[in-house]
């Protein structure tokens, strides 16, 4: 790590807040204690709207003057995994995790609030979305989605909306930036295979849905990787089998869920009709119904080309940047929030001391030296958003001048946030 800026004067508070909500984390839609910390936070310097989206925030910060508009957005709750973590900020909350770095991103959001209400900008407003439910399992709803629909936000454009995802691939002081492509689309399925049951001592008589189930996933997952070119990104997985009633029974029920993860549409398009064609003809085959199902079709998480380029313009200089060349498969309901303006999705840095781990693992960490990096790197761009920076597609942006309001240097620390003055492990880094 060459360089770490801190854009807080009190990061050590931001540091004790995101302690607070990796201690108290909460699942989809349940976010009630979360939203209520945060918006005790905020109503003092912003104008809060409560239950967006249920259990979602909308806060806004208005310039002196009318001018351009940045959301932020930054996700709310946790994913169901157990923290395996011995540090004091472990989740409490057994079975819940902030997991995904969830917190990091409400603390970073709450961090360049509180600096912008600080030095107001001549022009221009400021929107902050503090988002529920971004992790969707099969066929539930989407939060973005939920806060599209909400009044706080429905009909509305903004000039930019931006965010951060923290990135275990990158060090504590990095953003990414993504060249296109920041998350993948995914398309979530379920296969039901339809069988008869009979006694185990006479299986002629009934149809295996176990078998057949087992023989469509063998074969789908053969035939996604013969359906697809070697250039092309493409994950697909089988995440869940279940099915049966009894060790002595032919079972009459089988299903699987799973996700097929891609970037390119045609690539997309051509696979599931893979996806499915395999299974309908694998199950009939064997004289097994099925039921077949899509859900939580997601797309992928575009950056705006402008958008790109402002980055790559203002924050050389305040943070360290990767450019990165290959989008990874992950996916992000992020992706809907294009419909309100161009957006940019960039990868905070997070391993460091405690970093390392990988996303939705119990053991994940970070080393909270990314928090005042993140904020530092979200406040520049959205400065020079409402500053008028923002190139059109295929033009350069106008970089940050020397008196571009920054991020204060200082030595980074965290605290724990029963503990005020106890200082984070992680030390200062010099330039």
């Amino acid at each position: 790590m060459d360089r770490v800026v801190l854009a807080h004067d009190d990061v050590d508070d931001l540091v004790r807040l995101r302690r607070q909500l990796h201690r108290h984390p909460e699942l989809r839609f349940t976010e009630r204690r979360t939203a209520a910390l945060l918006a005790e936070r905020l109503a003092p310097i912003a104008r809060v709207h409560t239950g967006v989206a249920d259990t979602g925030l909308v806060v806004e910060i208005e310039g002196r003057a009318p001018g351009p508009s940045v959301l932020l957005r930054a996700d709310m709750d946790a994913y169901p995994v157990q923290d395996v973590k011995e540090v004091p900020w472990a989740s409490g909350n057994p079975g819940v995790c902030h997991a995904c770095g969830h917190d990091v991103h409400m603390a970073v959001v709450a961090g360049v609030a509180a600096r912008i209400v600080a030095d107001p900008p001549a022009r221009g407003s400021v929107t902050l979305l503090f988002q529920p439910a971004e992790e969707i399992p099969f066929g539930e709803a989407s939060g973005a989605a939920a806060a599209l629909a909400d009044a706080a936000l429905r009909g509305r454009r903004f000039d930019a909306v931006l965010g951060l995802h923290c990135w275990p691939d990158l060090p504590a002081g990095t953003v990414g930036v993504d060249r296109e492509t920041a998350m993948a689309a995914k398309d979530a399925f379920r296969v039901e295979v339809l069988g008869r049951a009979a006694h185990a001592a006479t299986p002629a008589l009934g149809r295996d849905a176990i078998l057949g189930l087992s023989g469509i996933v063998n074969l789908l997952h053969a035939g996604v990787a013969r359906s697809r070119n070697p250039h092309e990104l493409v994950a697909f997985n089988i995440g869940t089998i279940a099915g049966g009633a009894s060790q002595s029974q032919v079972a009459e029920r089988a299903e699987a869920t799973g996700t097929l993860r891609t970037h390119d549409e045609a690539v997309r398009g051509r696979l599931k009709e893979v996806v499915e064609r395999i299974a309908r003809q694998q199950a009939a085959a064997l004289d097994l119904g099925l039921r077949f199902t899509w859900a939580n079709e997601m797309p992928p998480v575009r950056n705006a080309a402008s958008l790109v380029a402002l980055a790559h313009a203002e924050l050389p200089g305040l943070v360290d940047v990767a450019d990165l060349t290959e989008p990874p498969l992950t996916t992000d309901d992020f992706a809907l929030l294009g419909a309100l303006g161009p957006s940019l999705y960039v990868k905070l840095g997070v391993t460091g001391e405690r970093g390392g781990a990988p996303l939705h693992s119990g053991a994940f960490d970070v080393d909270e030296r990314c928090v005042g990096v993140g904020v530092a790197a979200l406040e520049r761009l959205t400065r020079a958003v409402l500053a008028g920076r923002l190139a059109e597609p295929g033009a350069p942006a106008t970089p940050a001048g020397t008196d571009q309001a920054g991020a204060d240097q200082a030595t980074p620390a965290g605290a724990d946030d029963t503990a005020p003055g106890e200082r984070a492990a992680a030390g200062a880094v010099g330039a």
